[in-house]
C-alpha cells in the first residue's frame, strides 16, 4: 500500500479511482485514471517546493543504508564499535566489494530503519558519539589498507541527548570530520535523504559529494531553523516551509552553491516509488565518480580535498 504525502492527496484520489474502476471490471476507466494520476504526479514533482522536497526526503519507504548496501557492494562485512565506549547502530559501516568496479571499499552510513522497531533500534539515524568515533576508526582503517571510502548520509542530525553530550558529541563529530579530510584515500559521499547539521558533515567531508534529486542538505532542519528565528510556538509551527525556502537546501541549490558536485535523478515520484531504480542510478553515479579518483596519489587526493573545502563560499 502506497503512503501518500499531504501534498499528494489529489494524486491519491485519482489512484484510488483507478483501483475502484479495476475492481469493478472497468479496465478502460482504470487505464484512463492511471494515466491521469501519472500525469499529475509528473506535474507535481516538476515543481516541488523545498519543504515538499524535505517531506519526500523523509518518506518512510525511501531506501536506507541497508537497502543500498545490498545492491552497492558484495560480501559486505560489518565492523562494529568505537574501541572506546560501545557500538552505535545509527551509523553502520563495513568492508565490501563495489559492484561494477570490483574494488574493495569501506562503506559507512546512517541507518534510519524501516519500521517502528528498527527505527527505535537504529535511533532514527541520529548518531551518538560512539558512532562518529567508529566512523573515524573505519576511515583510518581504510587509509591503512589503501581502501576507498563511500558514505551514505541520511540523518535529521546527530543525537542531541544529554548522554551524547556527556560522552563528547561535538568532539566526536569534529574528530570524524578531521579523519575524513585527512584520509589519503578516495572518498565519495552520497546524500540519500536528509543531510542535516554536523550529524551529516561528520561523515561527508569527501572528494566528491553526490546527492539524490529529492534529498536535502543543510546546517539545521527547517523546524530547527524556524524555532530559532520565530520563537513564538504558534508562529514557528507554520514557518518550517519558509525556513526551507530560505535555507537553499535542495540538490539544485547545493549544486549552484558548489556544496555538492553531482545530482542523481530519481524515478518519477521519488525514490520511494521505485527503490530498485533509485539505488541502481545511485550505484552507477558512485562508480562513475570513484573511478577517476583511483588514479590519483594519496598526496594529490588530500591536497585537492583541502582546496575543495577552502574554496567554498569564496565567490558568493
Amino acid at each position: 500500500m502506497s503512503i501518500y504525502l499531504d501534498f499528494e492527496k489529489p494524486i491519491a484520489q485519482i489512484a484510488q479511482r483507478a483501483t475502484d474502476y479495476r475492481a469493478a471490471g472497468d479496465d478502460a476507466g482504470a487505464r484512463h485514471a492511471e494515466g491521469a494520476a501519472r500525469r499529475l504526479l509528473a506535474e507535481t514533482y516538476a515543481k516541488l517546493s523545498p519543504w515538499q522536497k524535505t517531506l519526500v526526503a523523509r518518506h518512510p519507504a525511501r531506501p536506507h543504508f541497508s537497502d543500498i548496501a545490498k545492491a552497492l557492494v558484495e560480501d559486505f562485512t560489518p565492523l562494529a564499535g568505537d574501541r572506546a565506549y560501545g557500538e552505535d547502530l545509527a551509523i553502520l559501516g563495513g568492508l565490501g566489494k563495489l559492484r561494477g568496479l570490483n574494488v574493495p571499499v569501506m562503506l559507512i552510513g546512517h541507518e534510519k530503519g524501516n519500521d517502528t522497531a528498527s527505527r527505535v533500534r537504529h535511533n532514527f539515524g541520529m548518531g551518538r558519539p560512539e558512532g562518529y568515533r567508529k566512523a573515524a576508526r573505519l576511515v583510518e582503517l581504510a587509509a591503512r589498507f589503501n581502501v576507498p571510502v563511500i558514505t551514505l548520509v541520511d540523518s535529521a542530525g546527530a543525537y542531541p541527548g544529554v548522554d551524547g553530550e556527556a560522552r563528547g558529541q561535538a568532539e566526536a563529530i569534529a574528530r570524524a570530520t578531521a579523519a575524513f579530510l585527512g584520509a589519503p584515500v578516495p572518498i565519495i559521499t552520497a546524500i540519500t535523504g536528509e543531510g542535516m547539521s554536523g550529524g551529516a558533515i561528520g561523515i561527508a567531508a569527501a572528494d566528491r559529494v553526490i546527492m539524490l534529486e529529492h534529498a536535502v542538505y543543510a546546517v539545521i532542519s527547517p523546524e530547527g531553523c524556524a524555532s530559532i528565528l520565530w520563537r513564538n510556538a504558534d508562529k514557528q509551527a507554520n514557518r518550517a516551509a519558509d525556513a526551507a525556502e530560505a535555507m537553499k537546501m535542495t540538490a539544485a541549490d547545493c549544486k549552484a552553491l558548489g556544496v555538492i558536485d553531482t545530482i542523481v535523478s530519481e524515478p518519477l515520484g521519488g525514490a520511494h516509488r521505485d527503490p530498485a531504480a533509485a539505488i541502481a542510478s545511485l550505484s552507477r553515479a558512485i562508480a562513475s565518480e570513484l573511478q577517476p579518483l583511483l588514479a590519483l596519489s594519496p598526496a594529490a587526493l588530500v591536497k585537492a580535498r583541502r582546496a575543495k573545502y577552502l574554496a567554498m563560499g569564496r565567490n558568493l
